[in-house]
């Protein structure tokens, strides 16, 4: 099968826009990472986002990536590119007004502070809906804005626990694991980017807004695989570790010089895999022929997989695999990773110039538009960077500006 030359798949003469969502202007007052995750997704989709924090910056300005001058945060650089940087106390009078005013020349709102606050002060969704009737209100927090637990504070690893994600992670022997990254927040960003296009279809076929309502722990449900319904039933569920519920041999295996990751998922699998082996006798085998008696024999099938796979290199191994057509990869680490030519090509790292003027290797979006090409444009701003530009598209003069200064509003 021939593979797509990347010319190819792009289109000769691009849209001339930043992205798909060029033209939609999103209010983005968020902090720490699920909030930011879902500004994220809808600025590297060519939206214009404009990112609020409260004097001091948001959270993942303090996670200082090595080597930079200023410190700069990898995740901050992360999350925060491709959006326009404006610093402003919200818990202020004034402030307020600035943000309603924004929010009256705008399609779509994003804030994941505490469910409450923004009512409290005085930008809640009933605020904006009275100025903008259209505008689309996405707020994402841990439990949600309604529910028992609503109130409760709600972190990435607090959800993981919560939802039963944890209890399955990890080890079989070991303690319950929380993931290596923030999966929660990933998840309810991307839930919220997702809601918010879809409401944004709905208000330019009705002309109405409305509130969207994400959680952590509802988003990290819903991509469970189906695992809250097994709980309702009382299936009994197991920590399998890397292996499978599905199928075996699935695990990770030594080779002579590193490590593979091996997913013998279907039938077909099993009987190429048998002859890649040298075992071609048991392709029919009952105890092996099918997922069900595979599961049965999994230490008996890892350990035909180990025997063969002790003896190759990682190379010689995936080569195999690949003429055959046998699910497998590398167990590597993101510095491993970062250097492959794959990921290379497929511009999911990009040099982007940072404050300090130096380049650092951001991850690229995820998605590719062959007509509405995405990148990543500019650097993740400076705190209130982008104050004086955006106070002027409101028609604030240099004079009010100095004042709301002096204020310490922005």
């Amino acid at each position: 099968m021939r593979a797509v030359e990347e010319s190819e798949f792009y289109e000769p003469e691009p849209a001339p826009v930043a992205g798909p969502l060029a033209g939609v202007r999103v209010v983005e007052a968020t902090t720490t990472l699920a909030g930011p995750m879902c500004g994220c997704v809808l600025a590297d989709l060519g939206a214009d986002v404009v990112k609020i924090e409260l004097p001091g910056g948001e959270v993942v300005r303090r996670m200082p990536l090595p080597g930079t001058d200023p410190p700069l945060s990898f995740a901050h650089a992360h999350v925060n590119r491709n959006k326009r940087a404006m610093c402003l106390d919200l818990r202020t009078g004034e402030g307020r007004e600035v943000f309603l005013d924004l929010v009256r020349r705008s399609d779509a709102v994003v804030q994941n502070f505490r469910p409450g606050t923004f009512d409290k002060w005085g930008i809640g969704y009933s605020h904006c809906r009275a100025v903008n009737p259209s505008i689309v209100y996405v707020s994402i927090s841990g439990y949600g804005q309604f529910g028992p637990d609503h109130d409760r504070v709600g972190y990435d690893p607090i959800a993981e626990a919560a939802s039963g994600f944890m209890s399955l992670n990890g080890s079989p022997n070991g303690q319950p694991t929380r993931c290596a990254t923030y999966l929660c927040d990933d998840l309810a960003g991307l839930h919220g980017a997702l809601s918010a296009i879809a409401a944004l279809r709905y208000r330019d076929l009705t002309g109405e807004g409305q509130h969207i309502d994400v959680a952590l722990l509802d988003s990290v449900l819903f991509q469970s695989n189906g695992m809250l319904t097994l709980g309702a039933i009382g299936h009994p569920l197991e920590r399998l570790g890397n292996s499978s519920m599905l199928s075996a041999p699935v695990d990770v295996f030594d080779c002579r010089d590193g490590q593979v990751y091996v997913g013998v998922l279907l039938d077909s699998h099993w009987r190429v895999l048998t002859r890649i082996i040298g075992q071609p006798e048991l392709a029919d085998s009952p105890e092996y022929a099918t997922a069900t008696a595979r599961l049965k024999n999994r230490e008996q099938c890892n350990r035909l997989m180990s025997k063969w796979l002790q003896e190759k290199s990682v190379a010689e191994a995936l080569a195999e695999f690949k003429l055959s057509s046998i699910p497998a990869a590398p167990v590597r680490t993101y510095a491993e990773a970062a250097r492959d030519s794959h990921v290379r090509e497929r511009d999911m790292l990009q040099e982007i110039a940072q404050e300090d003027g130096a380049a650092a290797p951001i991850t690229g979006p995820a998605a590719k538009f062959s007509r509405t090409p995405t990148r990543v444009r500019t650097r993740a701003a400076a705190l209130g960077e982008h104050n004086d530009e955006i106070l002027e598209e409101l028609g604030v003069d240099a004079a009010a500006r100095r004042r709301l200064r002096e204020l310490k509003v922005i």
